[in-house]
């Protein structure tokens, strides 16, 4: 049973529980954040998140993909060719994104962190 399926049939208590489902952990907000100024290719985000190991990019991603937040285009060439890109569903977390961009900003003023 793939994740997507398991997603869908879990009940949840309130709506900030489905949304961390989908978005929650280290990594895939970040993920998000990137890809809302175009599409990108593997290596592309690896430099955008230095901090990311590879296997652990290509997880988050496989998961956002079958989740349907991201688009993955493979193209047949020698290199092989991977771009991702925020299905329509992934570009509504813009806005949640944003709002998150903004908290953060204001918590690092205020704390010096």
């Amino acid at each position: 049973m793939d994740k997507q399926r398991l997603v869908a049939k879990k009940k949840y208590n309130c709506p900030v529980e489905a949304t961390l489902s989908v978005i929650g952990g280290k990594w895939k907000c970040l993920i998000i954040h990137h890809l809302i100024d175009g599409t990108k290719r593997f290596n592309e985000l690896r430099r955008l998140i230095p901090a990311i190991t590879q296997r652990m990019l290509t997880s988050q991603l496989r998961e956002l993909e079958a989740d349907r937040i991201v688009n993955r285009k493979v193209y047949a060439q020698v290199p092989p060719k991977t771009e991702y890109s925020l299905t329509e569903l992934g570009k509504t977390l813009e806005p949640v994104l944003w709002a998150m961009h903004d908290w953060g900003k204001g918590l690092i003023n205020v704390q010096n962190f």
